[in-house]
């Protein structure tokens, strides 16, 4: 199984709710101290997705940064990045196109079943908290829900949904090995705050 990186906080991409570019953003990200970045623009025709991942590639490698796509083998293969699948994405597929050393996550949402996801390296649960990055998903787990996912697997958990810096040390305290992060960051005003504040508060 794949170390999830340090710190353990992924930080999604949402282009239509951010303020700056996506390469601004990971700059921005890097400097609070983040360094696990996924990009989920899924509407983007695969070749402008390609060109932001290369770009996101550059800017992560002085900081020794983790880029991750969210489900997009081909993209994740051809630049040798992470790669995060859908609740309905096969992980064990995915292993064997990217091999033993790739990140792979799996998502799961409330009203899933517990599920497994045992090829997968960590599985976010979501919505912790309703949050307007993750529309349409419900009801919210709360802490007690997460906990309750965290003590049903063995694949390390990654909490999603409504998580700020006010709520991650909650979430670690309920058993997630990592949070996932969408709103907090990609709307603040200082981005690099936000990111700080968060890394400070999980750990």
């Amino acid at each position: 199984m794949v170390s999830l990186p340090q710190p353990p906080i992924l930080a999604i991409t949402d282009r239509r709710r951010c303020a700056v570019a996506m390469t601004d953003l990971a700059l921005r990200l890097f400097d609070g101290g983040i360094k696990w970045l996924s990009l989920r623009e899924k509407d983007l025709a695969a070749s402008e997705r390609l060109a932001i991942l290369e770009r996101l590639v550059v800017r992560a490698a002085p900081y020794g940064a983790v880029i991750m796509v969210h489900d997009d083998i081909e993209a994740a293969a051809l630049l040798q990045l992470g790669l995060h699948l859908p609740g309905a994405g096969d992980p064990g597929i995915a292993r064997q196109r990217l091999g033993p050393r790739a990140l792979i996550g799996l998502s799961t949402h409330a009203n899933d079943g517990a599920g497994t996801g045992m090829a997968a390296d960590y599985r976010t649960v979501s919505p912790v908290f309703l949050s307007p990055g993750k529309p349409g998903y419900g009801p919210a787990l709360g802490l007690n829900g997460l906990r309750a996912r965290c003590q049903s697997t063995t694949t390390p958990v990654v909490a999603l949904g409504g998580i700020d810096a006010s709520r991650a040390a909650a979430c670690r305290a309920a058993g997630a090995a990592g949070i996932a992060v969408i709103s907090d960051l990609v709307t603040a005003p200082d981005i690099t705050a936000a990111a700080r504040r968060l890394v400070a508060a999980f750990q």
